[in-house]
């Protein structure tokens, strides 16, 4: 998931403008009603998460473009005449044909310029690249790299091609491919799967897992290994990928994104503005050193940020490796309780306003944990693909505490890739509303 440079605002910022042309066109051609703007505003909204229109890459075709923008424009129209109907308020039938006929001219002429734009940047300036290898030699991929060396308006920047076989355009083994796709930093690995065997595609998917790596397969008749795939195509190559987890989509992530900010003021404002107070004057009786116990965490993508929690145990300097136990004498009494409650999370909805955590997604482990079973458990990478969070669907399923052998982990790690393969505002809800009822149980924790 390539997350570099400004490159992860665009879409969220486009999506801004594309809202405030909708905003202008239904203020200029139909309404200066504020209540009827914000639904149209809002059939936008949901339309565009319905039909995907915003599911535009850069090897995406201009026709596919128009398509999706005039199906949107095409379902808005109805939409609006339907709410007029229901309403039962009269607007000329000439005005919302003029609002959908300027609705699709302005923002499809805007979205295709903006696509060829990109293009021309690419040729032009040589930046927003994406670097690729390909993995395995055959006509097939021969065919995808010509595209990549001959289609600089795309952005795809081939390294060149890694296959056992000695091969003069062959830059070494699949087994070298690993050490040089993490020293020059590629993007994504292409992978032939009638050169590969089950197992190198197996290896080569665990691997590109792991390290955040994007894996797309050449397609051919070969039986994959996985049923999560969509078909693309570069030119006229079929291309198969994992399927994208759902926060990759912008609008799912701004709606998360949303919920999380509005979730975290309300409990800063409600609760922590006069719990913080009250459990830091506790903390301060019982013993000495800070109210606030930070710590470094792994985040998305694998960046470090600072985790707040209250300060439950006697000041230590094994806190960083040694994870709390059961009747662990360095939890103090203020700590017993605000463990067993949970209240000592609460700071982290700092994190959360910060955007550094959500609400809800994978806990953040201890360093040690991840740099200890980021090599030995399939596809624990993956979490880093989402923001952690102070509750998971791994704790509110029992797993919960403290960490003893190695299933405990696999099992907190396959909730965790469940969670983020399967995201929605719904399960959020959910998750948020069973750990409510978890607290009231009084169940301790140990980390």
């Amino acid at each position: 998931m390539n997350k570099g440079g400004y490159s992860k605002y665009i879409r969220p910022l486009l999506y801004g403008i594309d809202l405030l042309m909708v905003f202008f066109l239904t203020y200029f051609f139909l309404t200066k009603s504020v209540l009827d703007i914000g639904f149209i505003i809002l059939f936008w909204i949901v339309l565009s998460f319905l039909i995907s229109i915003y599911a535009i890459y850069r090897f995406t075709k201009i026709v596919k473009i128009i398509s999706l923008f005039f199906r949107q424009t095409v379902l808005l129209a109805l939409l609006v005449f339907t709410y007029y109907y229901i309403s039962e308020r009269f607007i000329p039938k000439a005005n919302i044909i003029n609002f959908f006929l300027a609705l699709l001219v302005v923002i499809t002429t805007w979205r295709v310029f903006l696509f060829v734009f990109f293009q021309k940047y690419r040729i032009i300036t040589g930046s927003n690249n994406v670097y690729v290898v390909v993995v395995g030699l055959n006509q097939s991929t021969k065919k995808l790299a010509s595209f990549f060396d001959n289609s600089p308006e795309y952005g795809y920047k081939f390294k060149g091609f890694f296959d056992n076989r000695d091969e003069s355009e062959v830059k070494g083994t699949i087994e070298e491919s690993y050490s040089f796709i993490l020293d020059n930093k590629i993007d994504e690995v292409y992978c032939s799967t009638k050169e590969l065997s089950n197992d190198e595609i197996k290896e080569l998917t665990e691997f590109c897992q792991r390290n955040m790596k994007v894996i797309k397969f050449v397609a051919d008749d070969k039986e994959l290994f996985s049923k999560n795939l969509e078909l693309d195509y570069y030119n006229l190559t079929p291309i198969l990928s994992l399927s994208k987890i759902p926060l990759d989509d912008p609008i799912k992530y701004l709606i998360k994104r949303t919920f999380d900010i509005v979730f975290s003021i309300s409990v800063i404002t409600f609760i922590l503005s006069w719990l913080i107070p009250v459990i830091a004057l506790l903390i301060k009786i019982e013993s000495r050193g800070p109210v606030f116990f930070r710590q470094y965490r792994y985040g998305a993508d694998f960046n470090l940020f600072l985790c707040y929690k209250f300060r439950s145990m006697t000041a230590n300097k094994e806190s960083d490796k040694v994870q709390a136990s059961k009747n662990d004498a360095r939890v103090t009494r203020i700590g017993k309780f605000i463990r067993r409650t949970s209240l000592d999370e609460l700071p982290q909805f700092f994190n959360v306003l910060y955007g550094e955590m959500s609400v809800v997604g994978p806990r953040p482990l201890l360093m040690s944990h991840t740099d200890d079973y980021k090599d030995k458990i399939n596809k624990f990478m993956v979490r880093h693909n989402v923001k952690p969070g102070i509750t998971g669907l791994a704790q509110i399923s029992g797993y919960r505490g403290n960490i003893s052998n190695d299933s405990d982990m696999l099992n907190r790690v396959r909730y965790d890739i469940f969670y983020v393969e399967n995201w929605s505002l719904i399960l959020d809800i959910n998750i948020i509303l069973q750990t409510v009822v978890n607290i009231f149980k009084g169940e301790e924790k140990a980390y």
